[in-house]
């Protein structure tokens, strides 16, 4: 089985501040620094760290080599990486001493994934694969569609979320993965017992997995409730903590079918990647994890 991701390649321009910019306010960065970065690609990362084979389909400038020599190093296959004249996306990221993030994005090539590359790759499966989609690339409903229509498991992050979304064809959808303020957009709920209702009522036949920050990560669908308690650790930057569960999560989840064991195992690998900088590069590796705790 593999994992295709449909997802964004970013370069991230990060700067470490005492305190976000507020409104009229100029303020001093004490650090910057230039990383690999969008959701898709941290994505692509943390599913090949945690030892899943993984195709990532997108799309970037003709400045983009070096990202997409950097997937490749990871085992990804790329060949569905289309270059274009579009600069290629990136994220001016503020990294406050709390180790919050504050994220202004521009999808730039990111914005020209087309319904044709969608169906190119999703022919490439086979049944029972897995296809991941966040929400910074273009033609995420054809891949949510074509995807069921080609009979893979489809996972979404509605991660940006748009008002859009409520217009995709979420009812195709086998698996979502939420934080609290998604969750609270898509359903109008605050909580995961209210959240589940909601959930359960609109899309019967789907999982979904709520992420809630330090407090961990929460796996849901029509016969229960799972909740695995977070890590207590000292955040430095919480960047791709989001996604470097999402990555751990799905490889575990896809290896065993068991939400108990992928829930421990993303928790572990979100909580070491927010006690390192960065985006991507702070992603750990899966023997790594392994070796900070006994997944059962």
């Amino acid at each position: 089985m593999h994992i295709l991701n449909i997802g964004s390649v970013n370069i991230d321009h990060v700067y470490e501040v005492d305190h976000f910019a507020l409104p009229g306010e100029t303020i001093a960065s004490t650090r910057y620094g230039i990383f690999a970065g969008g959701k898709g690609f941290n994505q692509s990362i943390a599913l090949a760290r945690a030892g899943a084979p993984t195709r990532h389909v997108g799309a970037v400038g003709r400045d983009a080599a070096w990202l997409i020599e950097r997937l490749q190093r990871e085992g990804i296959d790329i060949a569905q990486i289309k270059a274009t004249d579009m600069p290629t996306g990136h994220a001016i990221i503020q990294v406050a001493r709390t180790g919050e993030n504050a994220i202004v994005l521009h999808g730039g090539a990111n914005g020209t994934v087309a319904a044709e590359d969608v169906a190119r790759a999703v022919a490439s499966c086979s049944r029972g694969d897995f296809l991941l989609v966040q929400n910074e690339t273009s033609a995420v409903a054809e891949a949510i569609r074509e995807g069921k229509r080609r009979g893979v498991k489809v996972v979404f992050n509605p991660a940006p979320m748009s008002p859009a979304v409520h217009d995709y064809p979420l009812q195709d959808v086998d698996l979502f993965i939420l934080n609290e303020t998604e969750a609270e957009d898509l359903t109008g709920r605050s909580t995961p017992e209210l959240v589940r209702v909601d959930m359960v009522a609109s899309f019967p036949d789907a999982a979904t997995v709520l992420t809630l920050g330090r407090e961990g990560a929460v796996f849901m669908n029509a016969t229960g409730i799972l909740h695995q308690p977070g890590c207590a650790v000292k955040a430095i930057d919480t960047t791709a903590a989001g996604d470097t569960f999402i990555g751990y999560f799905l490889a575990e989840f896809m290896r065993t079918g068991e939400p108990v064991k992928a829930l421990k195992l993303g928790c572990r690998a979100a909580a070491i990647s927010v006690t390192r900088p960065g985006a991507s590069d702070s992603i750990p590796w899966l023997q790594e994890v392994l070796n900070h705790t006994k997944v059962a």
